[in-house]
């Protein structure tokens, strides 16, 4: 199957979770990483279960603290 990961079109398997596009991605600090498939947010606690389908489009964002 073909998805889109921050804007490049990538190649994977079939029935792809997101946890796995994780790891395959090496995702820095995995922890605190928040995905989004089709513009959707992911929970984290179901990166395991949730499976990519052709034609996704998915984004990590990273939510920086900080300032004053």
């Amino acid at each position: 199957m073909t998805i889109t990961v921050a804007g490049l079109k990538k190649e994977g398997a079939d029935g792809l979770s997101v946890a796995q596009l994780i790891i395959n991605e090496n995702v820095e600090t995995p922890q605190y990483v928040t995905v989004s498939v089709n513009d959707e947010f992911i929970a984290g606690d179901e990166f395991e279960s949730a499976a990519l389908q052709d034609g996704d489009s998915v984004e990590f964002l990273y939510f920086m603290g900080g300032g004053q």
